[in-house]
């Protein structure tokens, strides 16, 4: 298989790699016989879902198996060095590896909150990541450290240097981080899920500063991802893994055009195309491929999901805004304000999915956390079925916790550890007071864990026993506990991988079939939304820029905001032309002084139904 120029010597060879993790007697295989090359200033992507092995492979390369509990059993990780020479890396000692890491081979992790340090400035990290490997003086490491900060692009790069990592955004961090590991000029970076919780025209940003360094420096990258369109615009090979192996190997292009094994042609089925629902005037629900076992096999049927009544809306919100006052005088008298959310004016109806969506810091989740009576808004009124929740009693406004339930982006947080699963979904159910007998309940969370997919006796484990796609499904389970009208589902399936998010939003518009349930569908993936969404609304600096129906919105969309988000979206299609103009620039700060009041722009009506600001 022809991969690169054979004429070039590899830069990276990896020859039968093989790593586990356990005790003694009880070892579990993460990597095994893996084999792939990599050519100077190539991109190689690794795809796979969670627990292929994709990031083991990245710790290996980087000498950090045996601080997570791992060994390699066996295997030749053959790299060239910048003086030619070939070293093990396997075979390197902790001193030998030093040289090497954040020298000659860089890493961008996929959480840079979790990668700074929080009590060092951003130029101090930097700069120490320069001193450590070259012989410079702090203030020339502090000079070469702005200049990266304005290769990524960061805005004011010299006063970036002296910030902390609070005080910037996740978009602006992991930029950071991209600048930390390009500094000493690596020959070899890798990022292991740099952009996977980003927001779309932010991971867009990021893999053009990405690309552009790359054709700077000559850099080559490994790419580990399980995002199949970020794959198709920044791989030139790429290495499928499951289960720990190499199942197919070849050219971006050889790959997405004919696919040879059943789980890449898995894979590839269960990438939400923008544009394949264009026609649509409602969602659709079509068969989707999964593994069983080693064999593809289609599950579900094609169904239009016609469940919206437009009679009457289930929640009004009537010009509601949100404002937090965040910086304060010596008086304590509030300076600045972040305005979250401005005068918006939504109605949801009974069995539709108004999707929300927008950028982080647009307003979508505080919009969410409003309908649960979370934050309290600064104006306007909420409406449940009529009801104005100003007029509700205390009483009232708690069974009205009943009827509206959250999903939220990260399983494991929203789940309590030391509980078991069973008893998780059963607190909804024991709080309202829904079953008079503890075998109802049990019988109640058994119905509901086969509902999601899960076996009955699921109900008896533990939140870590499960996958992060199960836990999902845990907490849709949890969601239904009570019989809710209305279910939030904030960037509920953004951080799944595609093959689970496929089957997650799959499972939700069954449940909205079958149950007649609500969704506000709080995201940033505008393909899931084309496939979930009955309309939409594109929330901007707090307020409602676009809405209308999802087939005129997406086909059609008028605002300039509304393109940008639509640009952005990663295709599936290697060798596709990419308008980088349109996710230039950073979105602006909702933060204002006091007394310098947003101007609410009006929106006027285009179309049947779809409105835009004027």
């Amino acid at each position: 298989m022809h991969l690169r120029d054979q004429t070039i010597p590899p830069l990276l060879s990896v020859r039968n790699l093989a790593v586990s993790f356990g005790g003694k007697g009880d070892r579990a295989a993460a990597v095994s016989g893996l084999d792939f090359d990599l050519g100077p200033g190539r991109t190689l992507a690794i795809v796979g879902e969670s627990g292929s092995g994709k990031s083991v492979t990245s710790l290996a390369l980087m000498g950090l198996t045996t601080q997570s509990g791992g060994r390699i059993d066996s295997g030749e990780l053959h790299f060239r060095r910048r003086d030619g020479s070939v070293v093990d890396l396997a075979k390197l000692t902790a001193r030998q590896m030093r040289d090497i890491s954040g020298n000659e081979i860089s890493i961008i992790f996929q959480e840079p909150m979790t990668s700074l340090n929080p009590v060092f400035t951003i130029g101090d990290q930097i700069a120490e990541a320069i001193t450590a490997h070259r012989d410079i003086s702090q203030a020339e490491a502090l000079a070469e450290t702005r200049a990266f900060l304005e290769k990524v692009r960061l805005p004011d790069a010299a006063a970036m240097i002296d910030r902390y990592p609070h005080q910037l955004s996740g978009g602006m961090c992991q930029r950071v981080m991209i600048a930390m590991a390009l500094s000493c000029r690596p020959t070899l970076l890798i990022a292991d899920e740099p952009t996977t919780a980003l927001d779309v025209t932010v991971q867009a940003q990021i893999l053009n500063t990405i690309r552009d360094l790359q054709q700077e420096m000559g850099t080559a990258v490994i790419f580990i991802t399980h995002d199949m369109g970020v794959v198709a615009e920044m791989a030139d090979d790429v290495l499928v893994m499951w289960r720990g192996r190499r199942v197919e190997y070849g050219p971006v292009g050889d790959i997405f055009k004919r696919p040879s094994h059943p789980y890449t042609k898995m894979l590839l089925s269960a990438v939400p195309k923008l544009g394949s629902f264009a026609q649509e005037p409602l969602p659709r629900r079509t068969p989707i491929l999964v593994m069983e076992g080693d064999i593809p096999t289609l599950v579900g049927g094609t169904h239009v999901q016609d469940t919206a009544n437009y009679a009457t809306p289930l929640l009004r919100l009537d010009q509601i805004s949100a404002r937090f006052d965040v910086s304060h005088d010596a008086l304590g008298r509030p300076t600045h304000r972040v305005h979250a959310a401005e005068k918006i004016s939504l109605d949801i109806y009974p069995g539709e999915t108004l999707a929300l969506v927008g950028e982080s810091g647009s307003g979508k989740t505080t919009i969410g956390r409003m309908i649960q009576q979370l934050v309290k808004p600064s104006g306007g009124s909420i409406l449940f079925e009529g009801r104005d929740y100003d007029g509700m009693s205390t009483g009232e406004r708690q069974k009205l916790k009943r009827q509206i339930h959250s999903i939220f982006q990260d399983p494991m947080a929203s789940i309590n550890p030391r509980r078991t699963v069973g008893q998780s979904i059963a607190e909804p159910i024991e709080i309202h007071g829904l079953n008079k007998r503890p075998s109802e309940t049990n019988e109640r969370v058994a119905d509901l864990l086969v509902k999601v997919g899960l076996p009955a006796d699921s109900a008896s484990r533990y939140p870590h026993q499960f996958s992060g796609g199960q836990r999902q499904r845990i907490c849709i389970a949890r969601a239904l506990a009570s019989d809710p009208r209305l279910i939030i589902a904030d960037e509920s399936v953004s951080a799944l991988d595609v093959s689970i998010q496929a089957q997650i939003v799959q499972l939700l518009m069954e449940l909205q079939a079958e149950k007649s349930l609500t969704y506000l569908f709080i995201s940033h993936d505008m393909a899931v939304v084309e496939k979930i969404s009955h309309r939409v609304a594109v929330m901007y600096l707090g307020q409602i820029v676009e809405y209308g129906p999802r087939q005129a919105v997406i086909s059609n969309p008028q605002h300039p905001y509304t393109r940008k988000l639509l640009s952005a979206v990663p295709v599936a299609e290697p060798g596709r032309a990419i308008d980088r103009t349109l996710v230039a620039g950073d979105i602006p700060s909702p933060m204002r002084r006091i007394g310098d009041d947003p101007v609410v722009v009006p929106l006027r009506e285009v179309t049947a139904g779809h409105w835009v600001a004027a």
